[in-house]
């Protein structure tokens, strides 16, 4: 027992990977692919996207709703996690991105998988309020205050809601920032840490990954 947190570095995160569940060969196919096709290679960690296996086989999650597909690395990994019958509804914005994830959600043999193409805040409100089970926020950092709003409507009592890049590509803590959506983050981050709909905390893996509870 400790008195205090153990300060993590680079060397225990490296610990951490060798021992976590192997990424699978085709999400390392969908990662090379993705990079070939022009699309931007950033991608949630295989660290992460086993957390997030896990949180959701734990809160025995159906249906997950997403924002941001990119690549459909993430939307592909939770899908794993998901019984017979359950669907990731995954919102991409630009129609190349999303034919791509439609493509490897096919190759990946991930029929879980739905594909909706369109601004998030002109798709989610077409969604039944408690129709979902989890959420995964991974889009534009600016309009993170509103996909949570739609989120929390749609999300039932009790289920998950998780946001990426709460470290703001590592600039979180930065005096002068170069990523432009930084300020966006932080400002987020408080909205989280107060809202009292949720009980959440940021796990430090991958740039940050925000973990929260809808409570009842």
């Amino acid at each position: 027992m400790s008195a205090s947190s153990t300060v993590v570095s680079a060397a225990h995160f490296a610990y951490l990977a060798e021992r976590t569940t192997p990424e699978e060969p085709v999400l390392a196919e969908l990662k090379q692919a993705a990079v070939a096709a022009g699309l931007p290679p950033i991608w949630i960690s295989p660290e992460q996207a086993s957390l997030m296996q896990i949180l959701l086989r734990m809160a025995k999650c159906a249906e997950v709703i997403e924002v941001g597909t990119l690549g459909g690395y993430s939307a592909i990994s939770m899908a794993r996690a998901l019984p017979p019958g359950g669907r990731v509804r995954t919102i991409e914005l630009e129609p190349e991105r999303a034919a791509f994830a439609r493509e490897w959600a096919e190759r990946a043999d991930e029929p879980r998988v739905e594909v909706l193409q369109g601004a998030g805040m002109d798709v989610l409100p077409g969604f039944a309020g408690h129709s979902a089970d989890a959420a995964f926020l991974d889009a534009d950092k600016s309009s993170y205050g509103a996909y949570l709003e739609e989120s929390l409507r749609i999300v039932r009592p009790g289920g998950l809601i998780m946001v990426d890049n709460a470290f703001a590509f590592g600039q979180l803590l930065d005096e002068q920032p170069s990523d432009g959506e930084v300020g966006a983050v932080r400002a987020f981050n408080e909205v989280m840490a107060r809202d009292d709909r949720l009980d959440g905390i940021i796990v430090p893996i991958g740039d940050g990954l925000w973990v929260a509870v809808k409570r009842d």
